[in-house]
């Protein structure tokens, strides 16, 4: 699994010109997963998003976690983030999950997460052409990888 955790001041999806989700102050979540991924991955993420300090405290270092703000957070599928680049100038996508092992796991992902946030976690919708808004507050951006833990 691999994400990119935007930390904003606010953040939308629209899907056929309507809002489905939006949040105020927390992280919008791009989310990948392929086919190798399973519950590891998604209990991994879950411990180390929830577990990021990267918002302002008095001081204004990043020592805050998204709990600590009280902060939201909107999870959309993104299986471009799954993109192989070495061959040519198309990618290819053939690593992202087929919807048979994507769909389950980003939904668990997604439950998992509420969870731990103790709120619900805004969704956009699999596989639906979406218009992501955002307001990066920082900027701040995170990449992680479950295949490069360390």
């Amino acid at each position: 699994m691999r994400v990119v955790i935007q930390r904003v001041s606010h953040a939308s999806v629209t899907i056929g010109g309507a809002v489905k989700s939006q949040i105020a102050e927390g992280y919008l979540i791009l989310l990948g997963i392929e086919e190798a991924d399973g519950q590891e991955d998604v209990s991994w993420l879950c411990r180390k998003i929830i577990g990021l300090r990267i918002f302002d405290d008095e001081n204004g270092m990043m020592n805050r976690s998204i709990g600590d703000i009280q902060g939201e957070i909107l999870v959309v599928s993104q299986f471009t983030l799954m993109a192989s680049y070495k061959k040519g100038n198309r990618p290819s996508y053939i690593r992202a999950a087929g919807h048979g092992t994507a769909i389950p796991l980003y939904e668990t992902f997604c439950k998992e997460l509420s969870a731990m946030l103790g709120k619900e976690v805004q969704t956009g919708e699999f596989g639906a052409d979406m218009k992501v808004e955002l307001l990066n507050d920082g900027p701040v951006t995170i990449c992680m990888d479950t295949k490069n833990k360390e």
